[in-house]
């Protein structure tokens, strides 16, 4: 059994999810203590213990410590069982996240899965849906496995609410996959989302997107949302290379102005844009457990944030893997994952 320390490194809750899908794959057991100790509020909150109770389910496995505010768990998969599952955190907590814990299984599992997800799909601590429905699920399909997902009901914070549904065709084994440059750019599209609040907001995001990054008007649209549980307001900007497409993502919140809304996205898309990335942070992040998985791969990113030199440890207590990262040029550096 391995012991971790839910404390190092970044101290978030992507060190327990993280573990949890690789237990999963490896059959590996292990106690974790320590859970968010550094966070104003530590342990398990509602997304984490529904992210636990859907590993044991995934894993048929015997766990410890599941409750909420609980800083310690014990965690032995049996079995990984496909077939469909159902998972609702049922706040506005990320659902996006309790996939990731469990996703990595399913994508070498011996069937199909269906998971099925209620809770926060637009929430500004977690990847959105959009990011893994264009950004991270098509790199995933070039790896081998087959991964559609479709949102049915979108869910901001507070409310939560949301709702999709992703169908898992898994492959043998993981193929590798090296992204040494995005390619020539071939489209800058963003949308502005709405939910309970007036189009105007939306119109003057993108009206600073556009002045910022030099977009058409015809890249550009407002998306009004009537099938939200709650008010609402985000930006993504998708940039689709010839190799990769990146998602960037701003939230609106109370007492922000609409322009610092799509002011603070389109520095973050300028800023990839003006390196050699073919990925950026958030995406780096992600595509380190399937990798690691593969047994193999590279990518060119920006600088490595805390959040991913803390993955690519627990990473590393789960499988044999090194990790070589090298400055490529000014900002960036190459990834390499190895078996």
């Amino acid at each position: 059994m391995l012991h971790l320390d839910g404390s190092y490194g970044e101290g978030g809750g992507q060190i327990l999810r993280t573990a949890l899908g690789l237990s999963l794959v490896t059959g590996t057991a292990f106690t974790i203590e320590r859970i968010r100790a550094g966070r104003r509020t530590p342990g398990l909150l509602r997304q984490h213990l529904t992210a636990v109770e859907a590993a044991t389910r995934v894993g048929d496995a015997d766990v410890e410590g599941a409750s909420i505010g609980s800083q310690r768990v014990v965690f032995r998969p049996r079995r990984v069982r496909s077939g469909r599952h159902a998972f609702a955190v049922g706040t506005a907590g990320s659902a996006t996240l309790v996939l990731q814990t469990v996703l990595p299984a399913l994508l070498v599992a011996s069937d199909a899965s269906t998971v099925e997800l209620e809770g926060g799909t637009h929430n500004p601590w977690a990847p959105p849906f959009d990011f893994l429905q264009h950004a991270f699920l098509p790199l995933v399909g070039r790896m081998g496995p087959r991964v559609t997902a479709m949102l049915e009901r979108r869910g901001f914070y507070p409310a939560g609410g949301g709702r999709f549904t992703v169908d898992i065709e898994p492959a043998a084994r993981l193929s590798p996959l090296d992204l040494p440059e995005r390619g020539a750019l071939r489209s800058i599209v963003t949308r502005a989302t709405v939910a309970g609040l007036p189009a105007s907001i939306a119109k003057r995001e993108l009206a600073i997107v556009r002045e910022r990054l030099g977009i058409e008007r015809v890249d550009a649209r407002v998306v009004e949302d009537d099938t939200s549980s709650g008010p609402g307001n985000v930006v993504t900007v998708d940039v689709e290379s010839a190799h990769v497409t990146e998602v960037f993502t701003g939230f609106g919140e109370r007492g922000l102005r609409a322009e610092a809304v799509g002011d603070r996205v389109a520095r973050e898309v300028a800023r990839y844009l003006g390196t050699q990335a073919a990925v950026g942070e958030h995406l780096a992040d992600q595509l380190l457990v399937p990798l690691a998985l593969a047994g193999g791969g590279s990518f060119v990113t920006l600088e490595l944030s805390e959040h991913a030199r803390t993955n690519v440890e627990i990473v590393r207590r789960f499988l044999d893997r090194t990790f070589d990262v090298h400055p490529v040029a000014a900002g960036t550096v190459r990834v390499t994952v190895g078996a």
